[in-house]
């Protein structure tokens, strides 16, 4: 689950990790903090690796405010074709979701349908859509 509050810009390495954990973007990604909205930074690489990328970082992280809403979001595809992928986004505090959806990526001209979500949620989706692609044409290429 990535921090609410983490907009993801870039792909990290992976050779940060001796075994790279599972991520809710699909890859470690590096970016840029806006829990405070008025002081956007770009963390160290440290933290965004434990803590951006992984979510639930109240009472871990100088930044999180101590009222925020959410702890973390997870995305999971649901649906695939050859033109569409649906899939859901679930924003959690104390691991129980608070909000949830669906979204729709169109493959053939990239559009993704994202009514009434958050511009961080959206940067969040796309990361997690890029994962994904990539991860799906690795698969596609290496089938026989």
């Amino acid at each position: 689950m990535a921090c609410p509050f983490f907009v993801p810009s870039h792909r990290l390495e992976i050779a940060g990790w001796i075994r790279a954990p599972r991520l809710p973007l699909g890859d470690p990604f590096g970016g840029a903090c806006h829990a405070r909205p008025a002081d956007v930074i770009e963390p160290p690489e440290s933290r965004q690796r434990e803590l951006c990328n992984c979510g639930y970082a109240r009472d871990r992280c100088d930044r999180f405010p101590r009222d925020g809403a959410a702890d973390a979001v997870r995305f999971s595809v649901t649906d695939e074709t050859l033109t569409m992928l649906s899939f859901v986004y679930v924003v959690e505090k104390d691991h129980a979701p608070v909000e949830y959806g669906t979204l729709k990526y169109a493959i053939e001209d990239a559009r993704l349908d994202s009514p009434n979500i958050s511009d961080i949620l959206v940067q969040q989706a796309r990361a997690f859509l890029e994962s994904y692609l990539s991860r799906r044409a690795i698969v596609r290429a290496a089938a026989p």
